[in-house]
C-alpha cells in the first residue's frame, strides 16, 4: 500500500452487520495506519460512568480548573486500563503524537494535568483502551466490508452527544443505512 492509501486520521464507521461488540455501531478514529497495523479509539462509546473527575483522583492530581461532568470515554477493548488523550494541536506535550493537521494524540499524565490546571487544549476527550490491528488485519477487514471511511470534523470527534455520531458519520457519506449491503464486490 501507498501512504496515500493509508487512513490515519480517518473515521472508521462499523457496518450495520458488524455485531460483535464493542465494535457494533462504533465510530473509530484512526490515530495510526501503516504498513505495521493500526490503532484507533472508538469516540462513540462511553467508559459507564466515570468521569475526567475520577481519574484525576486515581492519579492524585488536583483539578483546579472547573471541568464539569466530562465524561471518560471507552477507547478500545485493547489495553482498557491505560488513557489516551485526544485533543486539538493548540496544546502539546513533548510526547504528543500530532495525528492531522489539526488533532493530537498525548498518553502521558502532563496532558491530563494540563487540563485539570485549565491549561488544557481546548478540546479533548479522554479514552481508555484502544482499538489495535496488526500488519494488514485493517486492510482485510475494510476489504471484507466490516468498515466504511469518512474525514472527521471536530463536531465528530470532539463533541459528547454520542448517540448519533455514528449514524452522523454514515450521514456525511451520503448514503441511506438501508441499502448498505453486508456483500462486498470486487470488480
Amino acid at each position: 500500500m501507498s501512504e496515500s492509501q493509508y487512513l490515519t486520521g480517518q473515521f472508521l464507521i462499523a457496518m450495520p452487520q458488524l455485531t460483535e461488540k464493542p465494535f457494533a455501531r462504533s465510530l473509530i478514529y484512526l490515530c495510526a495506519h501503516n504498513a505495521d497495523g493500526a490503532m484507533g479509539l472508538i469516540v462513540n462509546q462511553r467508559a459507564g460512568t466515570m468521569k475526567f473527575q475520577d481519574v484525576f483522583s486515581q492519579l492524585e492530581v488536583e483539578a483546579a480548573a472547573d471541568i464539569g461532568d466530562a465524561r471518560v470515554h471507552f477507547g478500545g477493548p485493547v489495553e482498557p486500563r491505560r488513557g489516551f488523550v485526544l485533543h486539538s494541536t493548540d496544546r502539546l506535550e513533548e510526547s504528543s503524537m500530532i495525528v492531522a493537521e489539526d488533532v493530537a494524540l498525548t498518553s502521558t499524565i502532563d496532558i491530563l494535568r494540563a487540563i485539570a490546571e485549565g491549561q488544557g487544549p481546548r478540546r479533548a476527550m479522554l479514552a481508555l483502551g484502544y482499538a489495535g490491528w496488526s500488519a494488514g488485519q485493517l486492510d482485510k477487514e475494510i476489504q471484507s466490508n466490516s468498515w466504511l471511511s469518512v474525514e472527521p470534523d471536530d463536531a465528530l470527534l470532539f463533541d459528547a452527544d454520542l448517540d448519533t455520531k455514528w449514524h452522523r458519520a454514515i450521514a456525511k457519506l451520503g448514503v441511506d443505512i438501508t441499502m448498505l449491503s453486508s456483500e462486498a464486490g470486487h470488480a
